[in-house]
C-alpha cells in the first residue's frame, strides 16, 4: 500500500535523517527474545524526543499561517513543551506555555530542573495554571489575550497530538518499514500511549506497511477504556486526511502507569536501571520507562500475538531524570 498522499502536507525538515533502529543484544540475552529499539530519543533538537516529528508538520503550518507565537500546554516536566519551545527558538518565534503540576509536588527539582530548566534557556513565557482541566479552551482563551496584544499565536495541542501532528508518526512507520525490510520481521511494535498522536500515527502507517506486525500501546496516563477512544479518533482522522481506511484494532495495556501520570513506579524505575546497565540507554520515568516495563512483562506473560523480534519506539524524555531523581 502507498502513503504517497503524505507528501502533500508541508513540513519542516527538523530531523534531517531517519533515527537509528538498533538491536539490543544484552537486553535480548537477558529476556531471551530479540529486542530492537527505534531511537526517537536522539532527534537532533533540545536533547531529542518524539514530539519533533509532530512539530515538523505543526510548525510548518504555523509559519504558513503567519504566526509569531507558538502556544502550547502541558505538565511542568513536559517533553512536548520543551521541544516546542526549542522549535520556536530555532524559527525565531516567541514561545508561551500553560503549565500544570499534575502530581502536586513541592520538590524543587521537579519545579525548576529538567525540562523546566530548559524552558528558561529557550526564553519561554510560562503561565502557571492550577490544572489543565480543558486545555483546548484554556489555550484558546490565552490565544485571544495574545491577539489583543497584537500577536499572531498558533495553538499547538497538548502533545502535538492532532491529525496533522500525528502524520509525523506515519512517517516514522515508513522509516521502520524501510529499515527492517529484508532484515527483520517484527512480531510487535511497542510504544507509550499518552496524548495518542504517536500511537495513532504509527497505527495508520504500520497497518499499510507492516500489516502482520502487532502494535501495542502502553498507557501512561489513563485506563484503556478512556484511552481507546482518543487513539481511535485520531487514527480515523489521520487515515481520512491521507484518503485511507484504517481498520487495525487498537491494542492498549494499562497495567503499568500507576499510580498516575507523571508519578514514577517501581517497575518503571527498575526498567530504567536495567536499560542503563545493560545497554547504556536512558529511559524516562513518565513514558518510556513504564512502556518498556510493559514490554518486558508482556514477554513474561506471553501477551504478544506471535513469536519473533519486538521493536520498542523510544520516545525520549531523558531530561526528566534530573527532575525526578529524588523521587525515584
Amino acid at each position: 500500500m502507498s502513503l504517497q498522499n503524505l507528501s502533500a502536507f508541508p513540513r519542516l525538515d527538523l530531523i534531517g535523517a531517519p533515527t537509528p533502529l538498533e538491536y539490543l543484544p544484552r537486553l535480548s540475552d537477558h529476556v531471551g527474545r530479540d529486542i530492537y529499539i527505534k531511537r526517537d530519543d536522539v532527534t537532533p533538537l533540545a536533547m531529542g524526543g518524539n514530539k519533533l516529528r509532530k512539530l515538523e508538520f505543526l510548525a510548518a503550518d504555523a509559519l504558513r499561517s503567519g504566526a509569531d507565537v507558538l502556544l502550547t500546554a502541558g505538565a511542568i516536566q513536559s517533553n512536548h513543551v520543551r521541544q516546542t519551545a526549542a522549535v520556536a527558538a530555532k524559527l525565531g518565534l516567541k514561545s508561551m506555555a500553560l503549565l500544570e503540576n499534575p502530581i502536586h509536588t513541592r520538590a524543587e527539582n521537579y519545579l525548576s530542573n529538567g525540562n523546566r530548566l530548559l524552558l528558561d534557556l529557550f526564553d519561554t513565557e510560562v503561565i502557571a495554571v492550577d490544572a489543565l482541566h480543558d486545555p483546548q479552551a484554556q489555550l484558546l482563551e490565552q490565544a485571544e489575550r495574545l491577539e489583543a496584544q497584537g500577536f499572531r499565536p498558533y495553538i499547538i495541542p497538548v502533545g502535538g497530538s492532532n491529525a496533522l501532528g500525528a502524520l509525523g508518526y506515519v512517517e516514522c512507520a515508513q522509516e521502520i518499514a524501510h529499515q527492517s525490510e529484508g532484515a527483520v520481521d517484527f512480531a510487535a511494535v511497542v510504544v507509550a500511549s499518552g496524548s495518542a498522536g504517536t500511537h495513532a500515527g504509527l497505527a495508520v502507517g504500520l497497518e499499510q506497511l507492516l500489516p502482520d506486525t502487532e502494535l501495542v500501546g502502553v498507557t501512561v496516563s489513563r485506563k484503556a477504556a478512556e484511552q481507546a477512544p482518543k487513539v481511535h479518533s485520531l487514527q480515523q482522522a489521520v487515515a481520512t486526511s491521507l484518503s485511507l481506511t484504517a481498520q487495525a484494532p487498537i491494542t492498549l495495556w494499562d497495567e503499568y502507569f500507576a499510580p498516575q501520570y507523571g508519578m514514577p513506579n517501581d517497575a518503571g524505575q527498575e526498567t530504567i536501571k536495567l536499560l542503563a546497565r545493560l545497554e547504556g540507554i536512558l529511559l524516562d520515568p513518565v513514558y518510556s520507562g513504564k512502556a518498556m516495563a510493559g514490554l518486558l512483562d508482556g514477554i513474561v506473560q506471553q501477551r504478544f500475538r506471535r513469536e519473533g523480534p519486538i521493536l520498542f519506539v523510544h520516545t525520549g524524555g531523558a531530561p526528566a531524570l534530573f527532575a525526578y531523581h529524588l523521587m525515584c
